[in-house]
């Protein structure tokens, strides 16, 4: 048995499905129903608004919308944040300038020469941190 303690109500669970247990998982659907009619009623919301009005977390609204719970089709005004900088966003899991900061940051790392790519690791995109501390000696 995978027995945790839910992280919700602090109940002890079984964990197999589910990361929260049975009865925090129900309220959690009925949350979540009452936040998608609510969404329907009122499409020109925010997630903030949304947030506000229905009592219930970004976070746990982000997640939704993650899962293709809640679309973003019919509601022009709802975005949510980007994992590394906050910045609203409609798709994806960052914004287009954390992308770009991110492979930029990558080009010039693999520049350096700390990232080495294993030609032995064929086809697994392996790539190895260089031990680039003992060539600074």
């Amino acid at each position: 048995m995978n027995l945790i303690n839910c992280p919700k109500c602090g109940k002890l669970f079984n964990k197999n499905f589910r990361d929260v247990c049975n009865n925090c998982y129900q309220q959690l659907e009925k949350d979540y129903e009452r936040c998608v009619a609510h969404l329907r009623l009122h499409k020109g919301m925010d997630i903030q608004q949304l947030s506000d009005e229905m009592e219930i977390s970004i976070k746990q609204i982000t997640k939704w919308i993650r899962e293709g719970r809640i679309s973003l089709m019919n509601a022009p005004n709802m975005s949510y944040p980007c994992e590394a900088c906050g910045t609203l966003i409609r798709e994806g899991h960052i914004c287009d300038s954390c992308k770009k900061r991110l492979n930029r940051d990558l080009k010039n790392v693999s520049s350096t020469g700390i990232l080495q790519h294993n030609p032995d690791d064929k086809g697994k995109g392996a790539y190895q941190i260089g031990n680039h501390l003992n060539d600074r000696k």
